[in-house]
């Protein structure tokens, strides 16, 4: 199965966990430390169910313009019942058919991606220098809670993501291969954030499971 065909055929469960109680308070925390205006346009890649439209259009208003981007149909079918005034588009995040925006912000998406530095990159670049850029990602915990918990995210982590067999999921979830691969592409991401952006601001959630990383686009960057 596709990873398309796989959040289509989910996308209930899907909606219910990104609406899950208390997920707001992380979702509207991601559409602020944008530091939006009225009047801006702002894109999410990886916008899934449309869960954070809403707390972006606050941030812009009805004068701003916002953009929702999934590769996922029965996904952006719930985002325009949730946001009808949101521009929503079928695509890919790895190549966004956006020419410009304010800000940029990615969602759970970014341990997705294969080249994960390269596509924040462009991201980065699409709003150029004093656009802000934002990464809401999930991560095992180094919390001392979090850490005891960690097991239980890796499954869920696995569980939640297509794999080739049951037995393929069950052994990532024993051994820690698919949390490895996770924290090493959202690392991937989250450096090139760093590297490109200053004003950066960085806050967990969750136990430590999930991160908020945002900062405004430099020009001075020399790749």
């Amino acid at each position: 199965m596709s990873v398309r065909e796989f959040y289509g055929r989910y996308a209930d469960l899907y909606d219910r966990i990104a609406t899950f109680p208390g997920v707001s308070r992380w979702r509207r925390a991601a559409a602020v430390s944008l530091d939006l205006s009225p009047g801006d346009t702002v894109v999410e890649f990886g916008c899934g169910s449309g869960a954070n439209l809403p707390h972006l259009r606050e941030q812009v208003g009805p004068e701003g313009e916002v953009v929702g981007v999934d590769f996922t149909r029965p996904l952006l079918d719930r985002a325009r019942d949730r946001a009808p005034d949101a521009h929503l588009v079928c695509g890919d995040a790895t190549a966004p058919a956006v020419a410009s925006a304010d800000a940029v912000l990615g969602t759970f998406v970014c341990g997705m991606f294969q080249s994960p530095a390269e596509v924040v990159a462009d991201w980065c670049s699409l709003v150029g220098p004093g656009g802000n850029v934002a990464l809401l990602d999930a991560t095992t915990s180094p919390h001392p809670v979090g850490r005891l918990c960690n097991p239980l995210f890796r499954a869920f982590a696995r569980g939640t993501a297509p794999a080739e067999s049951t037995r393929d999921a069950a052994l990532a979830a024993v051994t820690g291969e698919a949390d490895t691969v996770l924290d090493q592409r959202v690392a991937a991401a989250r450096a090139t954030v760093v590297a490109r952006t200053r004003h950066r601001r960085f806050e967990r959630f969750g136990l430590g499971f999930v991160g908020l990383l945002s900062g405004e686009v430099i020009d001075d960057f020399s790749p």
